[in-house]
């Protein structure tokens, strides 16, 4: 038997959580990776991202167009955090500690578990809709079922995460293949094509949606590599995950610009049942809300998961150690979940608008995060990560690092003057035309902040010696 049969024969529920994964536990194969990511995509709130570009005054060409350039974009980003998984065998922001120290991570990771509350409390009211239709029952009680249900696939972790992945793409691609027939049969999409008013406004607020939404995957979607073989290939990892995700969301967004278009403004208010409606009635709408509900599945157990693999790090960081018993997985599941059903419940009658300000917003914060941490993995450390000392805050990480830190917080700081929600608008937003650019700023500037301090302040064993239980990365 190999040691990939063997592992695959494990448990299936995970008993790993933010611990280092050794080689005789890796399995996995890259068309895994592809399928979780394609299927996580695949789902009603990339449906409802798309239709943010039309509904908020794009026309269908640009929108689509713009899309697609932000996907490219976000999707490289987030890819090259996957491809850091298979080498560390660790989850993503555990790997933080060496850019921010090993108390200095919990900065971050912070924001970063309000993003995860956030995806899983609108997920949750988009499947509480479905499951309400579904089973006739009012949209709360769906909300509540949907919870129990993520609870379940959390607690059993990596593997699970995997398996609803592979069964949510092949559901996916049969319903929106269906979809986009329905939407061809009772919408003129070539006269939507030909109507092209094109704004920079308008048209980076589309490359912003599909930008943010594939960059807001970064903090964890190493996590869900991390079991790969350390020899698996870094460029595969790479075009794997990058393309699932991509094609993945760039179809679901295609799918909501043209049902947006078509909507008349019958859209806002009733996503759900207005996708639904576009594939008919009786069993055919039951089986799409049945689809809707399980693609979501997929994604929400994505972020409680991360939730509970970020609030395990920032414990673990000031315990000094990474074990996590079982019975506090169970007790952090519980209380990541029930937080953001209770977000759920409360906002799920304000979700559009309040979805669109959070998603845009969240760039500010992740953005200068991804920077800083992939110039310091491909540019400064090039993978050579001693996994020892990323839980010991005497060790060569020390407790913060306090210029990956500041140049951390100088990245969300820069952002400010050009960012344009309905949270905060800066002041260099209407000198530009509306047009919203901080997330191009919050790339460009820590990634070059970071890479001269980090030359200049790193002592040579952190940056050059034999060092780690972790392999060099291959290209």
């Amino acid at each position: 038997m190999t040691q990939d049969s063997q592992a695959a024969r494990g448990p299936l529920m995970e008993r790993r959580s933010i611990d280092f994964i050794p080689e005789e536990e890796r399995h996995g194969k890259l068309y895994s990776q592809f399928t979780l990511w394609m299927g996580a995509n695949l789902q009603i709130t990339a449906i409802i991202t798309g239709a943010l570009a039309v509904v908020l005054g794009g026309d269908v060409f640009w929108s689509l167009i713009g899309l697609f350039v932000g996907q490219l974009f976000g999707g490289a980003v987030m890819a090259l955090h996957a491809a850091q998984g298979p080498k560390l065998g660790l989850p993503q922001m555990i790997s933080s500690r060496v850019q921010f120290g090993v108390y200095g991570a919990a900065i971050p990771i912070v924001l970063v578990c309000l993003m995860y509350l956030g995806f899983t409390a609108t997920g949750t009211v988009l499947s509480g809709q479905a499951l309400g239709q579904l089973f006739g029952v009012s949209d709360t009680a769906g909300i509540l079922i949907f919870a129990a249900v993520i609870v379940a696939a959390t607690l059993f972790g990596y593997r699970m995460i995997h398996i609803i992945g592979r069964i949510a793409t092949v559901l996916g691609i049969i319903a929106f293949f269906y979809l986009f027939s329905r939407v061809i049969a009772l919408g003129d999409v070539g006269q939507l094509l030909q109507i092209r008013h094109f704004t920079w406004s308008s048209f980076l607020l589309a490359v912003s949606l599909a930008a943010s939404w594939q960059i807001a995957y970064g903090p964890y979607v190493a996590d869900y590599s991390r079991y790969l073989p350390s020899r698996t290939s870094s460029f595969k990892t790479f075009l794997a995950v990058g393309l699932g995700s991509v094609l993945g969301a760039q179809i679901a967004m295609v799918l909501g610009v043209l049902a947006a278009a078509m909507a008349a403004g019958q859209f806002a208010g009733r996503e759900v049942a207005y996708i639904v409606g576009l594939g008919g009635t009786g069993t055919m709408a039951a089986l799409l809300y049945f689809t809707i509900a399980f693609g979501k599945v997929t994604i929400s157990t994505l972020n409680s998961y991360g939730s509970f693999m970020c609030i395990a790090t920032i414990a673990s960081g000031f315990r000094g150690h990474v074990e996590i018993s079982r019975r506090q997985r169970v007790l952090l599941v519980l209380v990541i979940v029930a937080a953001a059903t209770a977000v759920a419940l409360i906002g799920q009658h304000s979700f559009l608008n309040a979805f669109k300000s959070f998603i845009l917003f969240l760039l500010a914060f992740f953005v200068p995060w991804s920077a800083v941490n992939l110039v310091d993995y491909y540019f400064v450390s090039r993978g050579q990560y001693h996994v020892e000392a990323l839980s010991d805050p005497d060790g060569r990480y020390g407790r913060w690092n306090w210029p990956g830190i500041l140049v951390y917080l100088f990245g969300v700081l820069v952002q400010m003057p050009f960012i344009s929600t309905k949270l905060y608008t800066g002041p260099m937003v209407e000198r530009l035309g509306g047009v919203d650019i901080s997330w191009i700023i919050g790339l460009v500037v820590p990634s070059i902040l970071y890479y001269l301090f980090a030359r200049r302040e790193a002592p040579p064993q952190h940056r050059g010696a034999a060092r780690a239980p972790i392999s060099t990365p291959t290209p």
